[in-house]
């Protein structure tokens, strides 16, 4: 799992969450690695377990009602239950004014205090999916991913191979890059892995021969794209060195590749003189997408010739 900071965490949703930094700016390396926003109702009140370390706590109406209810000593209390763990920081909802002593508390125990004008419930929503994009679990890949037809593809093979090479043909088809060399994929749900570009690689895509192109300047904006789910993998082979069961026609076992625990299927293309790769590569998207719609070409054609020896048998047996 990956974490960020809360100074990170500010920096990008600031504006959008409309955020003010009123106390604990000491705090702001404080490390975030849960994706889970919460509010301490229950910690307000004694129970502990429902307050978790490196995580956001927003406090919404219930949370200052409770608080405003406080005398003295029970306020100081409720404070000190909610900071007794290493919380990541707190966001005060809904244009609520954080009372001084909690403003002390955030100072005193190194934990960034922020308001903000909007309802807890939407707040929430922005952060948490905010988070899950910052702290997924994620990996780095050598290849190319490119959009086509909307489906994420990667992209593999050996070095020279001619991986940019076919992507600079299918953006030239219409089709967009995502990154070149270097992917970063991140899980950002249980079922899906999302590719996206390293930022000093955006935009770029080397070719030998022709060096490094500007594919945005070259082919314009909708060339491009920063991020994308991973549909389908592509790898490409060497035909001569192909194992000879690889090369089966009538082979319709599906083959996958795990990508950070997600199953994702996988594609062979043996490359050879003479072979249009990219004609290959948009045809095994589309292949996919019937796939997916259940529609299997090599199994309906080993159906039907089954039917048509099941058929010759009896016409040769009548006779």
């Amino acid at each position: 799992m990956a974490e960020i900071s809360v100074n990170q965490l500010y920096q990008d949703t600031r504006k959008k969450l409309k955020l003010t930094w009123v106390a604990g700016k000491s705090g702001g390396d404080n490390a975030l690695t849960s994706e889970t926003v919460s509010k301490p109702s229950l910690a307000l009140i004694g129970h502990l377990n429902f307050v978790h370390p490196n995580r956001v706590q927003v406090l919404g109406c219930a949370e200052m009602d409770y608080l405003r209810g406080l005398n003295s000593i029970e306020l100081q209390v409720a404070i000190k239950n909610l900071f007794s763990t290493d919380l990541a920081g707190i966001i005060v909802a809904n244009g609520e004014k954080a009372p001084p002593e909690l403003i002390e508390a955030a100072d005193t125990y190194q934990t960034p205090l922020f308001t903000s004008p909007l309802r807890s419930p939407g707040l929430m929503d922005i952060l948490s999916h905010y988070l899950a994009q910052a702290v997924a679990e994620s990996t780095s890949a050598h290849g190319v991913f490119i959009e086509v037809q909307g489906f994420g593809v990667l992209i593999k093979g050996s070095p020279a191979i001619g991986k940019s090479e076919l992507a600079l043909e299918l953006i030239s088809r219409g089709h967009r890059l995502v990154a070149d060399d270097i992917v970063d994929f991140y899980r950002v749900s249980p079922e899906r892995v999302e590719g996206r570009c390293p930022a000093l690689l955006q935009d770029f895509l080397e070719v030998r021969g022709l060096g490094i192109l500007n594919i945005r300047a070259l082919f314009g904006d909708s060339s491009v794209k920063p991020t994308k789910p991973l549909d389908l993998i592509i790898q490409l082979e060497m035909a001569d060195l192909m194992k000879p069961q690889l090369l089966d026609r009538l082979n319709i076992k599906s083959q996958h590749e795990m990508v950070l625990g997600v199953r994702i299927p996988k594609v062979v293309i043996p490359v050879a003189a003479g072979r249009n790769i990219a004609v290959l590569m948009e045809v095994a998207v589309r292949n996919h997408m019937l796939l997916l719609r259940g529609v299997n070409g090599t199994k309906q054609f080993m159906e039907r010739q089954q039917r048509e020896i099941k058929n010759n048998l009896k016409a040769t047996s009548k006779k």
